[in-house]
């Protein structure tokens, strides 16, 4: 996967490219931040969990909420299981970046198709625990949220790696 330049989203936009542009922003951090590690290091668990578990929990974050609860698909989870439902974070030799980054990849991109349509205000198929419909706007926003959290993270994973700090 090739890292793309990031850039800060403009800070005059209207409301759904503002939305958009922090949250490709916070997408671009993790890939950033992972970028140029071995999968080795990218396994390694010094502040649990490692990076590469970031990716393949960021990857359920966009199927969950971009198409089981906007979409209304029926998925299954890509690493979890009844058994083991954070299997993500349970990674083993065979997890490598290149695989994981591309479902982490197709993911974004299938969200971003998910939501070329949809406003703003548009209410999901999906429902929360309480059997409320979520309108994009939340989605976006929790998504936005969820990459911040795991992007401070990365940093710390980064940092005892090689150094690396800043945004």
């Amino acid at each position: 996967m090739t890292t793309r330049e990031r850039s800060e989203p403009a800070i005059n936009a209207a409301e759904r490219p503002m939305l958009e542009g922090w949250l490709d922003y916070h997408r671009d951090t993790l890939a950033l931040k992972c970028a140029g590690l071995t999968d080795a290091q990218l396994r390694e668990a010094c502040v649990p969990p490692s990076e590469l578990g970031l990716i393949g929990h960021m990857a359920e974050v966009e199927r969950g909420w971009f198409r089981e609860v906007l979409a209304g698909e029926d998925v299954k989870p890509i690493y979890g299981t009844d058994e083991d439902r954070d299997g993500e974070f349970h990674l083993t030799e065979a997890d490598t970046w290149e695989m994981d980054a591309a479902i982490w990849q197709a993911e974004i991109a299938r969200a971003r198709e998910n939501t070329a349509n949809v406003g703003l205000d548009d209410l999901s198929a999906g429902r929360s625990r309480s059997g409320e419909q979520f309108n994009l706007r939340w989605i976006y926003t929790h998504t936005i949220e969820e990459y911040a959290r795991h992007n401070g993270h990365a940093d710390l994973v980064r940092e005892k790696i090689d150094g690396s700090t800043g945004e």
